[in-house]
């Protein structure tokens, strides 16, 4: 039982870091890359996708890390 609420507790934060992750992205880099890219960047899906990729990319990984056997580390 505590291995699984330990998992848990990491699924939970991972979550909730994601979420500000979101929020931050919104709120400040994408304006920001909005103003500093070139027009055929602007369109807001590209720049959203690109943030999202991101976004699962860092997820995934830490995902890998977490999720690895002892022996590696």
């Amino acid at each position: 039982m505590g291995e699984r609420l330990k998992v848990f507790g990491i699924v939970a934060l991972l979550g909730f870091m994601a979420g500000v992750v979101v929020q931050l992205t919104a709120d400040y880099l994408i304006p920001w890359l909005m103003m500093v890219l070139p027009a055929l960047v602007q369109v807001r899906f590209v720049v959203s996708g690109l943030a999202g990729a991101a976004l699962t990319l860092v997820l995934v990984s830490l995902w890998a890390y977490f999720s690895g056997t002892q022996d590696r580390r």
